[in-house]
C-alpha cells in the first residue's frame, strides 16, 4: 500500500472524501472478449449502512437523493482469464441508456474503490441517467493477477465494454469514458485501442510519465514495483504510458474534455496543456479547462467540475451532437 503524503495520485471526486494513477505501446484492437459470453461473472447488490447514508445526506443531499433511484452492485468479471473486481451503478428501471466507464486513480489499495466511494462516483453518474461501471484493475479489491499501472491491466478497462454489452440497460452504441489521474493513463490507452468510445473526459491526467517521475522522483518506486521488466524496459514502458508520445493514436472522432487544476502538485498542469496543444495541431476534437488555483481533484470547484462533466457527456454521448469542425475556418 502506498500512502505517503506525497506518494500517490489520489483525487477528490463527487463525495467530499479523498480518492485516488508493461511496456507495450497501445494496440489497435477491439474489445478482447467482445464475442465471448458471460464476461460478467458475479453481481452482488450493495446496500450502504444507514449511518453512511445519513452523513451523505447531510454533506450532499442531491447525491443522497440520486442514490435512492440507483442500483449499486459489486461485480466480478473475466479479463485475460482473471477474475477482476469492480462496481456497477444502474438507474432503476433503466432501458437502453448511455453508459460511462470510470477509470479510477491511484494504485493497489491507494485509490481503490469501496462501497461508499463507488456510490459517490458511480452513483452520481447514474443519477444523471447513465449506466456507470468501473474496474478495480487486476489484483485489487480481491481480484486475481497484478496490476501493471497501464500495461496489460488496460485490458481490464476494455473488457468493461463487453460487460456493458451483456446488460439490457445499456446502449452499446453510446459509451463514454471518464478517467482521473492514473485513470487518465488508462483512458488514453483505451481510446487508442477501440473506436467504441463516443466521448471522453480526463481530469488531472498523466500524459508524460517520464516528466512526472522527473518532477516527483518518489513515483519511480511505484513504477518499479508494478511495471514488468523494470528497469531494463524503462524507456519503452514510460513511452507506452504517455499519450503525449503518440497523440495521433487517439481517435479523431471522439470529443475529449481535459480538466486540470493550475495548482495541482501531483500531476503538473503542463501534462494536459501539452497534450491539448498536440491535439490542436492534429485538428482533433479537444477542449481544455484549466482551473485557477485548482488542486489535483478540483475539490474547490466540485460543482463546476461536475457540471462540466455532465454537460459534456449529455451533449456528445447522450444526445450524440456533432463536434464542431476542428479545421481552421471562419472570418
Amino acid at each position: 500500500m502506498v500512502r505517503r503524503p506525497r506518494g500517490g495520485l489520489p483525487v477528490l471526486l463527487a463525495l467530499a472524501v479523498a480518492l485516488p494513477l508493461a511496456g507495450e505501446m497501445p494496440r489497435a484492437v477491439e474489445t478482447p472478449s467482445a464475442a465471448a459470453a458471460h464476461v460478467l461473472l458475479e453481481r452482488r447488490p450493495v446496500t450502504l449502512p444507514a449511518g453512511a447514508m445519513a452523513r451523505l445526506g447531510e454533506r450532499q443531499p442531491d447525491l443522497a437523493k440520486a442514490l435512492a433511484g440507483v442500483e449499486l452492485s459489486a461485480i466480478t468479471y473475466a479479463s485475460d482469464g482473471l477474475r477482476v473486481r469492480g462496481y456497477l451503478a444502474v438507474p432503476r428501471g433503466a432501458e437502453h441508456l448511455p453508459c460511462i466507464v470510470f477509470n479510477r486513480g491511484g494504485n493497489r489499495d491507494f485509490g481503490a474503490l469501496d462501497d461508499l466511494r463507488a456510490a459517490a462516483i458511480l452513483g452520481r453518474l447514474a443519477g444523471w441517467g447513465y449506466v456507470a461501471i468501473a474496474s478495480q484493475y487486476r489484483g485489487n479489491g480481491g481480484g486475481e493477477g497484478r496490476e501493471e499501472f497501464g500495461g496489460r491491466d488496460v485490458d481490464d478497462v476494455i473488457e468493461l465494454l463487453a460487460v456493458l454489452d451483456e446488460l439490457p440497460a445499456c446502449d452499446g452504441e453510446r459509451i463514454g469514458m471518464y478517467g482521473w489521474s492514473r485513470g487518465g493513463i488508462m483512458t488514453y490507452e483505451a481510446l487508442a485501442r477501440t473506436d467504441r468510445v463516443r466521448a471522453a473526459v480526463v481530469g488531472g491526467g498523466v500524459t508524460d510519465a517520464a516528466a512526472m517521475i522527473a518532477a516527483r522522483p518518489e513515483m519511480e518506486r511505484v513504477f518499479a514495483e508494478l511495471v514488468p521488466g523494470w528497469p531494463e524496459d524503462r524507456e519503452q514502458a514510460l513511452a507506452a504510458r504517455s499519450a503525449l508520445r503518440w497523440p495521433e493514436k487517439l481517435p479523431a472522432s471522439t470529443p475529449l474534455l481535459l480538466l486540470h487544476g493550475a495548482a495541482d502538485w501531483r500531476v503538473d498542469p503542463s501534462q494536459s496543456l501539452d497534450l491539448a496543444a498536440a491535439l490542436v495541431r492534429l485538428h482533433r476534437p479537444v477542449r481544455l479547462v484549466l482551473f485557477e488555483g485548482g488542486d489535483h481533484g478540483l475539490s474547490e470547484f466540485r460543482e463546476e467540475r461536475d457540471r462540466m462533466v455532465r454537460d459534456w457527456f449529455d451533449r456528445y454521448l447522450r444526445d450524440r451532437r456533432p463536434w464542431r469542425d476542428p479545421q481552421p475556418h471562419g472570418d
